[in-house]
């Protein structure tokens, strides 16, 4: 299942905050960026839901803050991967330096990979936190011990007197009319959907494209290839990227500029 999932595969157009509240909602974490969770043990975690006594939670390090114990945590991913007989390589190098797209892409894979697994059921039986702290390694995990407000709304027990009035004052059936009005609504809802997912599948691998290209070892170091990467690894999704980068790259050109006009007065 793992090596089928391609990267034109539904599975690379989950939203980012949809990969989030997916996140926090299992691992009782409270994450705001998909690139907080480079340091691996996320993942570990996450297969340790999915299969359950198959990670060394032990091994796992919630506060990683530096490449060499990140990558501790990704030896750990790879034995799992190991044991389980997936074959998706893992790109641990590209993952620790924390770039949203690269951790966007393996937490899309990996939430495809689990919902295969469990149907996309949650495992109410597994205590995340308690998983973590058995570990030995519940640390500083960002928000580990609160519990998130979905979780709190739905163990909140309802009244007697809530359940006395649903029961008293149901809804009424709908009529035909409402039912076809309804049905209609739907189908054009939907229409909406397939256009906007093929819209966005289509500005997705053009960006995709684009990314490859900057990573390109001629092309990297590039004044506009920085100033291109500037904008597609931009964190903040509240302000544009755009001024950063025409401001680095007039910067650089300019710089470029005056050393071929200092070259020019050098040779009279």
């Amino acid at each position: 299942m793992a090596a089928s999932i391609g990267i034109m595969d539904s599975a690379y157009f989950v939203g980012r905050n949809e990969i989030l509240t997916w996140i926090n909602d299992r691992l009782h974490l409270n994450l705001s960026r998909v690139e907080e969770a480079a340091s691996g043990a996320v993942q570990c975690q996450m297969l340790d839901m999915t299969f359950p006594g198959v990670v060394p939670m032990h091994k796992v390090n919630f506060d990683a803050k530096n490449e060499y114990d990140m990558i501790q945590n990704y030896k750990v991913l790879q034995d799992v991967f190991n044991k389980l007989q997936i074959t998706k390589p893992l790109e641990i190098n590209r993952l620790v330096k924390g770039r949203p797209l690269d951790n966007l892409e393996f937490l899309q894979w990996l939430k495809r990979f689990c919902d295969s697994t469990n149907g996309g059921i949650m495992n109410e039986n597994y205590n995340p936190v308690e998983r973590r702290s058995k570990g030995g390694r519940e640390r500083s995990v960002k928000g580990s011990n609160k519990m998130p407000k979905s979780l709190q709304t739905n163990n909140t027990p309802p009244n007697s007197s809530s359940v006395g009035l649903t029961k008293a004052s149901g809804p009424k059936p709908a009529n035909t009319a409402q039912v076809q009005a309804l049905s209609k609504e739907l189908t054009d809802l939907k229409l909406s959907y397939d256009h906007l997912g093929k819209e966005r599948d289509f500005y997705f691998s053009k960006l995709r494209d684009v990314e490859l290209l900057c990573q390109t070892p001629e092309l990297e170091d590039l004044p506009i290839v920085v100033a291109v990467k500037k904008i597609l690894y931009a964190t903040d999704a509240n302000e544009s990227a755009l001024e950063d980068a025409q401001e680095y790259l007039n910067q650089s050109l300019g710089v470029k500029a005056e050393d071929e006009e200092n070259g020019e007065q050098e040779d009279y």
